[in-house]
């Protein structure tokens, strides 16, 4: 194993103190809102805590009591799972290709498209219409139409119909998810220097999907990665969507995420110890997911 030398790697932080200084303010803000509650909820997560009294040691009882005891966290492992496998990859495509067309159009074209997707990550409009288009009674705009074309004889409720609830509520988070990384696609693209793709001429690049996989997305790696972490979050994360539309708890949890979940048993029960064995679980799936997604996109390119 390679030995650090502290001396020199001393040596080297004097010399760069001002560089140092400037990062501190960040590193201190990141180092107790971030790393410090982390750390914290790790260790809670191993204790029975109810905010009121003092912890008391559990040792491993939330977790095998998630797992051996909680069908209600199985069924939100599985909808969370469905949300991040069907809205992860397919929201992080289609960020990159609308980026990519969008890319190709003139500068006013551009920004006015641009604003156009972006819009409806920002803004709650997407919960109004939906509820409109997905409204319980006749005057819906689904269940009017299913009805004038003799489709069904009664509207169905959409939001509490177990069968169309999880499927309704992706539709709505692919929707909204035209948003950050969809900004950084478009910034990595812009920043593709062109001689490379005079370059790749020279070399025997003749298509765009041959430039595209050769070039563009080996230049923007970073890019790529920023959309991936962004990606992985929302879908990981996802929960306003569902109590929003389907309320809280949905019915018979047909729509419950971890996140639900760990907003129950965090800020409704006061049950904090179970709570942040839920959200250790979920950072574990979240960074193991990272990984993967660094394996995949070094490969891109080649």
């Amino acid at each position: 194993m390679k030995k650090v030398d502290f001396s020199y790697t001393w040596k080297m932080m004097k010399q760069k103190k001002s560089g140092y200084l400037f990062v501190a303010p960040f590193f201190l803000l990141f180092l107790v809102f971030t790393v410090l509650p982390v750390c914290i909820s790790i260790f809670f997560s191993f204790t029975h805590y109810n905010v009121l009294e003092l912890p008391q040691w559990a040792g491993l009882d939330n977790y095998m009591n998630l797992f051996l005891h909680d069908d209600v966290f199985i069924t939100a492992i599985k909808n969370t799972m469905i949300f991040a496998v069907v809205t992860g990859p397919v929201s992080y495509i289609l960020c990159l290709i609308f980026a990519w067309f969008i890319n190709e159009l003139n500068r006013t074209l551009r920004t006015i498209f641009t604003i156009l997707f972006y819009v409806p990550s920002i803004s709650g409009g997407a919960y109004s219409i939906f509820s409109i288009i997905f409204n319980s009674d006749r005057y819906g705009l689904i269940n009017g139409l299913l009805l004038r074309w003799n489709i069904i004889t009664e509207p169905i409720a959409w939001f509490q119909d177990t069968r169309f609830m999880l499927t309704i509520c992706i539709i709505v988070s692919l929707w909204m998810s035209l948003g950050t990384s969809f900004l950084a696609f478009i910034a990595g693209l812009q920043a593709v220097d062109r001689s490379l793709y005079e370059a790749g001429a020279m070399d025997g690049i003749q298509t765009r999907w041959h430039e595209l996989w050769y070039i563009t997305l080996p230049a923007m790696k970073p890019q790529l990665m920023f959309g991936a972490v962004m990606a992985i979050s929302s879908s990981f994360s996802v929960g306003a969507v569902c109590n929003t539309l389907c309320g809280f708890p949905s019915t018979d949890y047909a729509a419950h995420t971890i996140i639900a979940h760990l907003e129950d048993y965090g800020t409704i029960r006061f049950e904090m110890g179970y709570a942040c064995a839920i959200a250790a679980l979920l950072f574990l799936l979240m960074i193991g997911t990272n990984k993967l997604i660094n394996i995949l996109l070094r490969r891109v390119g080649e």
